[in-house]
């Protein structure tokens, strides 16, 4: 505070902008708002372009500068997007499309200003610019209905727009200035200066007039000074009408960054916004001006001083004379403004559910302790144990207030589980009886020994967080919005930011540094960072993502770049983690009644969505008071769902399972409360043998050996399992010690009874984070499990102040294990040992949740192998199916191509029980009109009923759809012996489409000559049409396991010891280096679908490599460039 700068002008900045307005404005509220304080100014608003997605980033900062007794006030604002009605624009709007040759579809998505573009006359893109200002709640609640009206479907086109009709209904508690030189007055301005000043100064009138008999004395007009001559043409009419009108006007700053150097970053900022455009001022240059003066504003926070200044210069060198008097009392004015007009307030933040889960005549904790008994009586539980923990659990959620959030998440839960399978719980939520009776979650965390206070503590802080895993998060949150409205259930936006790589590389090409050079740097930046920057976290195993920070210290490359171009550095430093675009959270909602009320909702891609966020980088929703919802996509739940339709149809004879069939099956043998956790074939079939297809967690081969090593025979042995390895267990070598353990228990020592019991069923490794506590709580004195949980947080959360609390816990602990007869030496140890493995324990309802879906897979795979293997290939993405169509021939399985007649929508199986078909969905260009009219129309015995099917409509089964469906060999049953052929037959069928049995047979008549494709080109033909290389057609599986046994692996598993490895090229590109000698790239693949490039250098006459031929080879590897030889002769050698 002592260098902070003193005015003797007061102001208030009312109209700003940060980098929440994309390509627009830069830097976050926080840095506005400081630079404004030390500015010598008391109060700052926040006004970005047609949203308040920077609200919750005000507040937020606002009571941090307030706790460090700043005097300071936010102003909440925006600068909306106006048209004087919405009925004339969406006429106009209309007509314009009716007449447009192209005609446009609606856009919705982030909106990034451009004022260049909006001066140029278009009904599709008519809209001004209106400052408002709440002066209180009332007016930032009518701000907030505003905004989220003005992206209703109706009022959108590319921007949000509000009209005359909003305002007027919604006009309480706000004020109004006509904006800059895009706004109301300016577009007086602008369409009538060509033709007098009385029909400027008339149409300024009208529309003052307009805005006067909706504010009355809250409508201000606004001016701005700058070394733009139009800006004070405009200046003059805009005084001139508000003084004829009696409407006073104030001076804005119209801030875009947050300190005066950073114009040079945000002209950069929006030349990458805007891919390249030239703003209006350059007069076509290209390059970035010299000095600010070319830009023709400064757009930072001014104090007043700095306001006259500005005003007093750019008024002489356009020698246009104003009055004094009234320029300083319009600064002036905005200090009245934020200081008189607008109280000082933060948002309300009140917590917001929906009030229809709460039964008319009761209380939300009578409904749920209603809803509670209901769901004992219906699973059966008088155990007094059950009882007393239920009534445990609902007294904390009693008086923390939680009762409504658990009604929503029920009902949440119920809408589910009417049309689609769900997880059986997700995080600490498992640890809940209360979930578990209400069917939240499915897990008996009784029968686990699942803790409720790791979920739930009498004094903590913060809602709740239950993630829910459901089979499809789209369909779900569509269900509920269709049921409960739009806007009460809306999904959770996300922000992404310019991240480092992108940054280089958009500033490198605007500046034309070469291509490669820059290529050089963002390839191998982040892997030369990694090593060091995981070595000084002291992290030794799993994966590591280097902070900015962290990749600028360690990074030998990038800063040899930055020192070669040190503009691009101060570039990439003050626009990194600026905003680029938006998109949704994969699953968060928010649920509650009218919530465009309550915050101002936005629309991207269609979608209403909340305009801020909540995640693990920013927390925006709870603390003004909304709930996040995690409806998360689990796709082994589709998996699970698909294998049994296929058991209920090959087995019970039910050719079209509805999804009840589906819910009864999976509760009569896959429900915890049904399945044998304990089943020792399957732990010994699956698990110890190592039969992984689809098997849930087990994708990784790590983790697929060390659960081999492991030998799990329980749910719990498995949780562990799935808990150690991670980045933090491994690199303190938890997984060899727990082996070691588990096979030798005898060797184990356990200082105390007490901690065997605890410590017993993971052999006396602290796995589990329940564990920790139990262990404070049974050796401690008089330490609960809620001060357990504590224990855990305060040890992990090193240097938070903590330490008073850290030490009063420890000498609990301390004086606990002296009165059970433990030294203060083996205290200590213990002590110790808890701290090393606090920031490595897993959640132990977690880790038995997702582990009894793996076990379920397993289930699945040992009981009903082929139906699992169906639906395992049936879920698969498309980048990883030819590896999983690999899994199921190394599992005996054969596989058969897409078929005309037996081919459906997912995997089918054979009648062979050993046959899995492929499905014509995974044909690419059959769209889902031709798929019906096949499928509801065969089966197909000739060629003649296929293309003249009378039911067959051959508009949507068109020339296309035949084109990929011969070319994939779909339709190879029903190519006879009249066919010389595929190339004869695909020139008949469908190149030459015969629209009559005729001309079919002249076309086989006159095509005959043309016979088949090579085998290269059907490979192609199949590989590009169904997205599988048929790696089986030029390899069988005992050349790859013989290639394997000799040490020489597929070049995806490259292991430098064995150096050999096997591919198989699919494309090679001619490439020259910076002095032109040639070089190639390789693209490959292998068994496991891995596409990896090989550079070869120094290419020689004579060289050459076969596609889709399998070749071994001796190659160099390294971080940088991956794999590569300097002798294609010498190191390739080909197999086939």
């Amino acid at each position: 505070m002592a260098n902070r700068i003193e005015s003797s002008i007061p102001f208030v900045g009312l109209h700003a902008h940060s980098g929440l307005s994309p390509f627009d404005g830069l830097g976050m509220p926080s840095e506005h708002m400081d630079f404004a304080f030390e500015n010598g100014m008391n109060a700052h608003a926040l006004t970005d372009h047609g949203h308040m997605n920077g609200l919750p980033y005000q507040v937020e900062h606002l009571k941090k500068m307030k706790a460090d007794n700043k005097d300071f006030r936010a102003i909440y604002g925006c600068e909306s997007y106006f048209i004087k009605s919405h009925r004339k624009w969406r006429t106009m709007y209309e007509e314009h499309k009716a007449n447009s040759k192209k005609q446009k579809k609606e856009e919705f998505g982030m909106v990034i200003e451009d004022e260049d573009r909006q001066k140029k006359f278009n009904p599709l893109n008519s809209r001004s610019h209106l400052v408002m200002v709440a002066q209180n709640q009332v007016g930032l609640n009518n701000l907030f209905q505003l905004i989220s009206d003005s992206y209703k479907t109706e009022n959108f086109y590319r921007y949000p727009r509000m009209d005359f009709e909003m305002l007027d209904k919604y006009n309480e508690g706000l004020i109004i200035s006509s904006a800059c030189m895009s706004g109301p007055l300016f577009e007086d301005y602008w369409r009538n200066r060509d033709k007098s000043p009385d029909h400027v100064l008339a149409a300024m009138r009208n529309t003052i007039a307009q805005f006067k008999e909706i504010f009355g004395d809250r409508f201000y007009g606004e001016v701005q000074w700058n070394d733009v001559p139009d800006q004070h043409l405009g200046n003059n009419y805009i005084i001139q009408a508000c003084m004829e009108m009696g409407v006073e006007i104030i001076s804005t700053a119209d801030s875009h960054y947050p300190r005066p150097e950073l114009w040079k970053d945000r002209e950069m900022y929006k030349r990458i916004g805007w891919g390249g455009k030239i703003p209006a001022y350059a007069e076509g240059d290209s390059g970035l001006p010299e000095t600010v003066d070319e830009v023709g504003y400064e757009l930072y926070p001014k104090n007043g001083d700095q306001m006259w200044e500005s005003y007093k210069r750019y008024s002489a060198k356009h020698r246009i004379e104003y009055d004094d008097t009234a320029i300083r009392d319009s600064i002036e004015r905005t200090h009245h403004i934020a200081f008189d007009r607008c109280e000082d307030f933060l948002p309300a933040d009140d917590i917001r559910l929906p009030e229809f889960v709460i039964p008319e005549g009761k209380t939300a904790i009578q409904a749920l302790t209603q809803d509670a008994l209901a769901g004992m009586k219906e699973k059966k539980i008088t155990d007094p144990e059950y009882v007393d923990r239920l009534k445990y659990e609902l007294n904390i959620i009693k008086d923390r207030g939680f009762a409504q959030y658990f009604l929503t998440m029920k009902a949440i839960s119920d809408k589910a589980q009417e049309e689609m399978l769900v997880g059986l719980g997700r995080g600490s939520a498992a640890g809940s009886l209360l979930s578990y009776i209400l069917d939240i979650t499915q897990i008996d965390p009784i029968k686990y020994g699942l803790q409720f206070e790791r979920f739930l503590t009498k004094d903590g802080k913060g809602y709740p967080d239950i993630d829910f895993d459901v089979e499809f998060p789209m369909e779900l949150k569509t269900r509920l919005a269709e049921d409960w409205g739009k806007t009460t259930v809306v999904p959770i936006s996300n922000f992404n930011t310019l991240q480092l790589r992108s940054l280089i590389k958009d500033i490198g090409k605007f500046y034309d540094i070469p291509f490669m050079e820059v290529n050089k740097v963002t390839g191998v930046m982040m892997s030369e960072a990694t090593p060091l920057a995981k070595k000084a976290q002291g992290q030794t195993a799993g994966v590591y993502t280097p902070t900015f920070s962290e990749v600028k210290e360690y990074s030998e490359t990038l800063q040899e770049f930055f020192k070669k171009y040190p503009h691009i550095e101060t570039h990439v430093d003050n626009l990194f983690g600026n905003m680029r675009s938006i998109s949704r959270h994969a699953g968060g909602v928010v649920v509650a009644e009218n919530l465009d009320r309550h915050m101002p909702l936005i629309n991207s891609g269609g979608v209403i969505q909340t305009p801020w966020s909540e995640g693990q980088n920013v927390r925006h929703l709870e603390p003004l008071g909304f709930i996040k919802f995690d409806l998360l996509g689990l796709s082994t739940l589709r998996m699970i769902s698909g294998a049994i339709r296929h058991i209920l149809k090959r087995h019970e004879g039910i050719e079209e399972p509805t999804f009840e069939q589906v819910r009864d099956y999976y509760n009569t043998n896959l429900h915890p409360d049904a399945i044998d956790f304990n089943n020792q074939e399957v732990w010994k079939e699956v698990f110890h043998k190592g039969k992984w297809a689809g098997i849930f967690q087990m994708t990784n081969g790590g983790a697929q050996r060390f659960c081999q090593e492991a030998e799990p025979e329980s749910l719990l042995d498995f949780a562990a399992v799935t808990a150690i390895f991670r980045p933090g267990p491994l690199s303190a070598k938890a997984h060899s010690l727990y082996v070691a353990n588990k096979d030798n228990p005898s060797q184990v020592h356990y200082d105390h009874p007490i901690i065997k019991e605890v410590l017993g069923e993971t052999h006396g490794l602290l796995v589990f984070q329940e564990q920790l506590a139990m262990l404070a709580h049974k050796l401690g004195k008089d330490i609960t499990l809620d001060e357990g949980n504590l224990l855990r947080k305060v040890l992990t959360k090193k240097g938070t102040g903590k330490d008073k609390v850290k030490d009063k816990l420890y000498e609990k602990f301390v004086a606990g294990c002296t009165g059970h007869g433990l030294s203060k030496a083996i205290a200590d140890k213990q002590w110790a040992n808890m701290e090393f493995f606090s920031g490595y324990g897993f959640n132990q309802s977690h880790a038995v949740s997702y582990g009894a879906v793996s076990f379920q897979c397993a289930w699945l795979s040992y009981y009903y192998p082929v139906e699992w293997m169906a639906a395992f290939l049936d879920k698969e993405p498309e980048d990883k199916k030819a590896s999983a169509i690999n899994t199921a021939k190394s599992f005996g399985f054969e596989i058969e191509p897409p078929s005309i007649n037996r081919s459906g929508r997912v995997w089918e199986i054979g009648e062979d029980n050993n046959t899995l078909i492929q499905p014509l969905t995974g044909i690419k260009g059959l769209g889902d009109s031709a798929l019906d009219q096949i499928i509801n129309n065969r089966p197909f015995n000739t060629i003649e009923e296929f293309l003249f099917h009378k039911k067959i409509t051959y508009s949507k089964l068109n020339k296309k759809a035949l084109d990929v469906l011969v070319r994939s060999k779909a339709l190879d049953e029903l190519m006879d012996d009249r066919f010389t052929g595929l190339r004869h037959f695909w020139s008949a069928v469908a190149v030459d489409r015969p629209r009559k049995e005729k001309n079919l047979e002249d076309n086989i008549t006159l095509y005959a000559p043309e016979g088949d494709f090579t085998d290269e080109e059907k490979l192609e033909h199949f590989a590009s049409l169904t997205g599988i290389f048929p790696i089986h057609e030029i390899m069988s599986q005992e050349i790859q396991d013989n290639l394997l046994t000799r040490g020489c692996p597929p070049i995806s598993e490259h292991d430098p010891d064995l150096q050999l490895v096997w591919f198989i090229p699919r494309e090679v590109k001619i490439k020259k280096t910076k002095n032109g000698a040639e070089y190639w790239i390789i693209t490959t693949t292998d068994s496991n679908s891995f596409d990896a490039n090989i550079r070869c250098w120094g290419v020689r006459e004579g060289d050459q490599i076969s596609l889709n031929k399998v070749y071994i080879a001796n190659l160099d590897y390294n971080e940088k460039w991956g794999f590569s030889t300097r002798s294609i002769k010498k190191a390739l050698r080909r197999l086939t």
